[in-house]
């Protein structure tokens, strides 16, 4: 996928990630763009491992797929900043 495509897609999963963890007050848009596209890399990772994510694939699968990986992100970052999951 191309780099604007990703950082496009990455936003909009840390964006709903963020919400959906409710840090969406305390991350700016730059912050989320990365938290996407970082999801988005794991995300990528865990779906063709577990063979549900083909190579270029439809970008709502990578959407979908950022979008869990910015959450086990999120989730990660709650866990090392606090101690315990929101």
């Amino acid at each position: 996928m191309g780099w604007i495509a990703t950082i496009i897609i990455g936003g909009i999963a840390g964006w709903l990630a963020s919400m959906v963890m409710g840090r969406d007050a305390s991350m700016g848009i730059l912050l989320n763009i990365v938290v996407g596209v970082v999801g988005g890399i794991i995300g990528s990772f865990i779906g063709t491992q577990m063979g549900f994510l083909a190579p270029g694939g439809a970008w709502l699968s990578y959407l979908i797929t950022a979008f869990i990986g910015a959450i086990i992100l999120l989730l990660v970052a709650n866990l090392i900043q606090r101690g315990r999951v929101r």
